[in-house]
């Protein structure tokens, strides 16, 4: 039974919904009211200390002393935006380039995720003439009014009719769809591209992130996107990779999730984690794609690549580097995945594991026989599990996938503290309310 709401956290929602209106979504069915953050740690207003499992944002840990540092010491100095010169920016995609393919060497710096998808998809039509876009329909991109159409459970009622340029194929599912190599998506994608080519609005990008994490990670072969790459190419399409979850070092195995996947996307966006929770985000592209877009758009964003950002992400790239944190995340992985299996033996509840890197998960399912879904039990668990001071999520096409995607510091203490606690939420939990 849900307790009752504090006074506290019952007066904030109602400013909430009176000064930022109705149906501004929170996390838990009680609601928290965080007050600090320090590494893989946040304090409620009430001094209670939380694991935080789920927040990819402050990627390198929260309040990181670097970036706080770092951040502070570039607004103490000057910070305006890129119609002047300054070598932040510079100095900062040089070294974020450095970390791709050799064709990726150039790139726009945005504030947020989205922006840099929006961008990303004009940067299709500038080079392709065309504007038939292929997305999964279990995904999410953002929320500018062209790239919300590529989320297919939040098309807007209003807008201005550019679901037509847009086709979804059937989301990747490891654990319910036989494709060990990626040929059954890559046929859905051709289908996809042969239809848009018909109807004259012609094909233009597929979007995908390298992991599938909004569709629930499912377990994939290193290269399994490669099929699919291969068909857009020939279809003379642009691919692009959303590495916003998946990428500065989150897989472990590679520092993007693309290069796990074995392809060079033409573009790579990427978002939240870059500046640690300071609103920078941006994308990497060719030179060629970049000169055809400068050309066919006019494109310019004022706080985009201002020095303060470029100083924050500058910082966490430094940040990775130093600690070795991609290595930490195929370790702490790797211990996930263990501690899930043993999970799995234990409670019939779990239908499969999942996890890639520093990213890992279960999802529930109501019989392993089935392979029903059991969406409203994983809801239950991540709300006792925030009531035990375990702050994670769920995602997946059928919602029933739990989203652990903790801060890249996570250790093994934190492993053990959050696998011991799962498994006394599961052993607690029944299936069905009684």
């Amino acid at each position: 039974m849900t307790a009752p709401m504090p006074p506290k956290t019952a007066e904030l929602l109602e400013r909430r919904r009176r000064l930022l209106g109705p149906n501004v979504s929170t996390f838990y069915d009680e609601p928290i009211h965080f007050v600090r953050g320090e590494d893989v740690w946040l304090w409620d207003a009430d001094g209670r200390r939380y694991l935080d499992c789920y927040n990819n944002v402050p990627h390198v840990g929260h309040c990181n002393p670097r970036v706080v540092e770092a951040v502070s010491r570039q607004a103490s100095r000057l910070n305006t935006h890129t119609r002047y010169l300054h070598e932040g920016i510079l100095d900062y995609v040089e070294r974020l380039t450095g970390t791709f393919d050799d064709a990726l060497s150039t790139a726009i710096l945005t504030c947020a995720g989205s922006e840099a998808n929006d961008i990303a998809l004009r940067m299709a039509e500038a080079m392709t003439g065309k504007r038939g876009i292929i997305a999964t329909n279990a995904t999410y991109h953002g929320n500018t009014t062209l790239v919300s159409h590529l989320s297919k459970s939040n098309v807007p009622e209003v807008g201005f009719g550019l679901a037509d340029y847009i086709r979804h194929v059937e989301a990747p599912d490891s654990y319910r769809i036989d494709d060990p190599d990626g040929e059954r998506f890559a046929a859905h994608v051709q289908a996809s591209i042969d239809e848009l080519e018909d109807h004259g609005t012609g094909f233009a990008a597929l979007i995908v992130c390298p992991l599938f994490l909004n569709e629930g990670f499912p377990t994939q072969a290193e290269g399994w996107l490669r099929p699919a790459a291969e068909a857009v190419r020939k279809a003379g399409g642009l691919l692009i990779c959303d590495e916003v979850q998946s990428g500065f070092g989150r897989c472990g195995s590679h520092f993007w999730a693309h290069q796990k996947q074995g392809v060079v996307p033409d573009i790579v966006t990427m978002g939240k984690p870059m500046g640690n929770g300071h609103p920078v985000a941006g994308l990497v592209t060719t030179s060629e794609i970049m000169a055809r877009f400068r050309h066919a758009f006019r494109y310019f964003n004022t706080f985009g690549g201002n020095p303060v950002s470029c100083a924050a992400a500058m910082a966490v790239l430094e940040e990775l580097e130093e600690k070795d944190l991609r290595s930490n995340a195929a370790r702490m992985g790797a211990l996930a995945a263990e501690r899930l299996s043993n999970l799995a033996e234990k409670h019939p509840v779990i239908g499969t594991v999942r996890q890639s890197g520093m990213v890992f998960g279960a999802e529930f399912v109501v019989d392993r026989g089935t392979k029903e879904p059991a969406g409203d039990y994983a809801d239950r668990i991540v709300n006792e599990m925030r009531r035990r001071g375990i702050i994670l999520s769920k995602l997946g096409r059928h919602k029933n996938t739990l989203k652990i995607r903790p801060p890249m510091p996570f250790a093994a203490e934190h492993v053990d503290l959050l696998f011991e606690t799962l498994d006394d939420v599961l052993t607690s939990t029944p299936l069905r309310h009684a």
